[in-house]
Parts: structure tokens; C-alpha cells; sequence
């Protein structure tokens, strides 16, 4: 009875590690994967996407940052500890080996990768560099004096695959999409890296937080200016009305909210904006989604 206690308690342990080294306790990196692929799906299906491409898309992205999260870590195990923020991560403590963080990994790739083989050929192609990018962002932290533009592609990969998984085709629209996607990372991921900029700087670890310096603050509104501006000309291209703009007034307001949280560099307020980005991007969905069943209710 005890052993088989004592069993249990070592899985749940276990269990919680890994939940832990892929971020499932803290899904803000799932939600921000996420809202930029459902925009291209609301826009390559005209508002109205079938039900499994999108259950197959939400799935994709868990999958898909879960992997990257236990990458990021197998590539940063050596530095984790030495940072306050990630000092207790499962692999930086050692409740999870680096065999089994690989094994994690490519386990949730592959099962990433059975998802798309629902999918049209140009889908499948574009998911092997979607893993690509996904595996390598982490090292780029190397060398990159910018590697949150890196992982805004990363991020944003999820948009030419749902063009390509909706249509068979990738239109001009959805690099411009993806552009607007890079510079909101780069926006979002700036405040984040403020929070570690010392530690950073302590281990050699590159970031936009330390390549922008004392200009980080205006680096970061002109990145969301840039992000939000695409999005007016997407919305322009597509002829949207009221309820798309609203939307982005809304994620506009959320920035200068964003921009009151940051202005001193308290760290704190700077993660506390970091985390408000899942607004935005749920502003701008449901100012696509409304704008797309106003019309629909117009027809």
C-alpha cells in the first residue's frame, strides 16, 4: 500500500514536472501563438472556418509551443540556473532529465506533425519550416542581436500554414500579416526581456531589451505602432468597417495602457505588460470576427 503510494506520488511528481518544462501552467505563450493564426483562419475562410481545420489549428499550437518551450530549456539549461526568474525550471533543477526533455519534445513534434498530414501538401511543406524555426529560436538568443524578430516568425508561422491549409495557397496578404505579427513579438517579448535584462547581461544572453537600451520604451510603442498600422491596411485591403477598427482602437488603447506599465522599467509592471498582449490579440479577433458576421448577417 505504501509502495504503491509512494509510486503514485513519484508519477504526479513527475507529471507536474513536465507540465511545468512545457508551460502549461502558464499558457500566456500558447494564447499568443494562437490569436495570430486565428486571424488567418478567420481571413482565409471569410469568417467562416470549418470546425475541425480550427480544432486541428488550437491543438497544432498547444502541441507546437509546448515543444518549443521544452527546446527552449534543453538549449538554456545551463543558464536557467543562473537566472531568479527560471531558477527552478524542471531541467535547471534536475526533476527532469535531458533525455527525457528531448524525448518530450519530439514526441509532441511528432504528434504536431500527424496533424498536418490532414492537411494539403503546401501545408505539410510549410510545417517542416514551421519546426524549423520552432527548434532554432532558442539558439538564436546566441548570436541575434534582435531574436525576438526570430521568434515573431516563429510565432507567426501558424498564418501562411492556415492560408495554405484553408485555400492551397499563400496570398500576399499573409506575409503582410506575418510582418505585422514580427513586430508585435518584438513589442511584446521587449517588455518581457526588461524583466531579465540584467541576468542577460550577467550570461552573455542576447535581447532587444539590451540591444534598444535606454531607447527600449520607444522601441517597443514604435514596434506596436508599426504591428498596428499593417493591421489598418490589412483591414483597408479587405474593405472592413466599423467592427474590425474598433477592435484595433481597442488594442490601441491597450497599448497606451501597456505604455503606462513600462514607462519606468519596474520589472514587475513590465511582465504585467507582457501578459496584457493576450488582450490585444483578443481584441483584434473579435473585431475580425464581428466585422465578418455583420456581413454575413447583411447577405
Amino acid at each position: 500500500m505504501n509502495l504503491a503510494k509512494l509510486t503514485l506520488e513519484s508519477l504526479n511528481k513527475k507529471l507536474d514536472a513536465y507540465e511545468r518544462l512545457m508551460r502549461l501552467d502558464k499558457p500566456i505563450g500558447i494564447l499568443l501563438l494562437l490569436w495570430p493564426t486565428l486571424w488567418a483562419l478567420w481571413l482565409a475562410s471569410r469568417g467562416i472556418p470549418d470546425w475541425i481545420t480550427l480544432l486541428i489549428f488550437i491543438t497544432g499550437a498547444v502541441l507546437m509551443r509546448s515543444a518549443g518551450c521544452v527546446v527552449n530549456d534543453i538549449a538554456d539549461r545551463k543558464y536557467d540556473g543562473l537566472v531568479e526568474r527560471t531558477k527552478n525550471r524542471p531541467l535547471a533543477t534536475g526533476e527532469v532529465s535531458v533525455k527525457e526533455a528531448y524525448l518530450l519534445a519530439g514526441g509532441l513534434a511528432l504528434l504536431a506533425f500527424c496533424l498536418v498530414l490532414l492537411f494539403n501538401k503546401t501545408t505539410i511543406l510549410l510545417s517542416f519550416a514551421a519546426l524549423f524555426l520552432a527548434a532554432t529560436y532558442p539558439f538564436t538568443k546566441r548570436f541575434l542581436a534582435i531574436p525576438q524578430a526570430y521568434l515573431g516568425v516563429a510565432f507567426g508561422f501558424g498564418i501562411p500554414m492556415a492560408f495554405a491549409a484553408v485555400n492551397d495557397y499563400i496570398p500576399p496578404l499573409a506575409w503582410v500579416l506575418l510582418a505585422a505579427n514580427m513586430f508585435w513579438a518584438i513589442a511584446y517579448d521587449t517588455e518581457y526581456a526588461m524583466v531579465d535584462r540584467d541576468d542577460d547581461l550577467k550570461i552573455g544572453i542576447k535581447s532587444s531589451a539590451i540591444f534598444f537600451g535606454k531607447y527600449d520604451v520607444i522601441a517597443v510603442m514604435i514596434c506596436y505602432a508599426i504591428m498596428l498600422d499593417l493591421l489598418v491596411y490589412v483591414g483597408k485591403f479587405m474593405d472592413f468597417g466599423k467592427f474590425y477598427f474598433i477592435g484595433l482602437g481597442a488594442a490601441l488603447l491597450l497599448v497606451c495602457r501597456q505604455y503606462i506599465l513600462i514607462r519606468l522599467r519596474d520589472k514587475s509592471s513590465c511582465f504585467k505588460a507582457f501578459l496584457h498582449n493576450n488582450w490585444n490579440g483578443l481584441a483584434i479577433f473579435i473585431g475580425l470576427a464581428l466585422e465578418y458576421y455583420s456581413r454575413s448577417k447583411v447577405i
